[in-house]
């Protein structure tokens, strides 16, 4: 089983996206709820260099924080796709 992380916000329609890949491909992961506020999202920025979300870790691959939904949703479909 993979060990994946996601660092989402709760509403986030991109991070929905890739949660919705996510439960598509049957991969289980483990999900980080990040805060609100960019401010305070310290530990997404220590992973991904930056404070948005999602962000993906992926370590058997990697990946240590990749983001933007769409090439996460690509990433997962190409790496975990039937």
């Amino acid at each position: 089983m993979p060990n994946l992380e996601l660092y989402e916000l709760p509403g986030c329609p991109y991070c929905a996206k890739v949660k919705t890949k996510l439960d598509e491909l049957g991969l289980e992961y483990v999900s980080h709820e990040v805060p609100r506020s960019h401010s305070e999202r310290t530990e997404v920025e220590e992973v991904s260099g930056q404070t948005g979300v999602p962000v993906l870790v992926d370590p058997d691959h990697g990946v240590e924080g990749m983001s933007e939904s769409d090439d996460i949703v690509a990433y997962l479909e190409k790496t975990y796709g039937a």
